[in-house]
């Protein structure tokens, strides 16, 4: 797998993993034929954080998540982490990422991906203006003593 590809993969992974479950669900009602690789698992992983972005690293707490990995009937194989305790939603992350490393791709991008990465952009420029409605301008003038 190229850089390229890779960068791609962690993409579209991100986007399943952040999506929400029902939407998830109903941008991929039926699901193709697969075998689990590693039933879907609840577990816990550490958070971590930097002080101001840049600084020391420090264990901030745990995060539940989801893991699963499937094979499609071709042999490919996709992995997903998600976050909190659906076992669904991590499954259909799984297949969607197998399904992009096929030749079915260009479908799973135009009826998945597009639609939930449309979605995000929305819900980010929503939070966005509502966080620039509340935007203070604080300046300074100066008056005629001060010269």
């Amino acid at each position: 797998m190229t850089h390229t590809d890779t960068a791609a993969r962690k993409g579209w992974m991100g986007l399943l993993a952040k999506a929400p479950p029902a939407r998830l669900a109903a941008l991929m009602p039926d699901l193709p034929d697969h075998s689990l690789l590693r039933a879907p698992e609840i577990g816990a992983v550490m958070v971590r954080g930097r002080v101001g972005g840049t600084g020391a690293p420090f264990n901030l707490g745990e995060m539940t998540v989801t893991r699963c990995s499937v094979r499609l009937a071709c042999g490919t194989v996709g992995h997903a982490w998600v976050q909190g305790r659906d076992k669904a939603h991590a499954r259909r992350a799984a297949l969607a990422d197998a399904l992009m490393q096929t030749g079915r791709a260009a479908d799973v991008q135009a009826a998945v991906l597009h639609p939930l990465a449309a979605e995000a952009a929305a819900a980010r420029a929503a939070r966005s203006g509502k966080a620039a409605a509340t935007k203070v301008d604080f300046f300074t003038l100066v008056r005629g003593e001060d010269a």
